[in-house]
């Protein structure tokens, strides 16, 4: 086989693995954590061995689910961090854009965040699918995305590789199980738990400087 053969396969399997993704992001818009392989097999016009050879098992189609919502997720956070305004509000942006997102597709977070909710749709391969074993990485991975933000544009000292992983992954883990709670009882508006937040944390990131050389913050 030539390169160009090869190169066309890929490009088709690639397409592929997307319209299947786009099929499972009907369902688990619908149905949230009660999304089963199933489902996504039926909105793709597809069987579910079909489905499996694709993505392995569940824990691999929900793989490639998180990657795609958190790249975007990703994606806005870093706009909203380098949008032309002071620190405090781009502070606010930053949340702001982390809590509109779960609440605008309160379904996909809670697939990705909770799906031992739906454990129970899928018989089979799909029993005993393992939450942290999957969700975890995410905060992991904003994170480490957070730490290397804080650590490019803050001075924050000789121990400033040390103090910008705390940090960001305080940070993540704070808007994390803030945001949870506040999605499932909503008990004051998003605007104001962006507010809140945001004076938490506003003492010391006020008081640092920006990196030499670096974008700012």
């Amino acid at each position: 086989m030539d390169t160009t053969q090869r190169t066309e396969q890929q490009r088709s399997a690639d397409r592929r693995r997307r319209e299947l993704l786009e099929a499972a992001d009907r369902v688990v818009l619908r149905d949230g954590p009660q999304a089963s392989m199933n489902a996504i097999a039926a909105e793709a016009g597809i069987t579910k061995p079909i489905l499996y050879r694709h993505f392995g098992d569940k824990g691999g189609l929900y793989a490639a689910l998180a990657t795609r919502h958190t790249d975007a997720l990703l994606d806005s956070l870093r706009a909203a961090l380098d949008a032309p305004a002071d620190r405090r509000e781009r502070v606010e942006a930053t949340l702001d854009t982390y809590l509109a997102a779960i609440e605008a597709r309160p379904q996909v977070y809670r697939f990705l965040m909770h799906p031992a909710e739906g454990s129970q749709s899928d018989q089979g391969s799909d029993q005993g699918f393992d939450v942290g074993k999957h969700s975890a990485p995410l905060l992991r991975r904003m994170g480490e995305e957070l730490a290397q933000v804080i650590e490019d544009r803050l001075d924050l000292g000789p121990e400033s590789q040390r103090l910008a992983r705390v940090w960001g992954h305080g940070i993540v883990g704070m808007m994390h199980a803030a945001g949870d709670w506040w999605l499932y009882e909503q008990p004051c508006s998003r605007t104001d738990l962006v507010r809140i937040l945001a004076d938490l944390l506003w003492g010391r990131l006020a008081a640092a400087g920006d990196r030499i050389g670096g974008p700012g913050f």
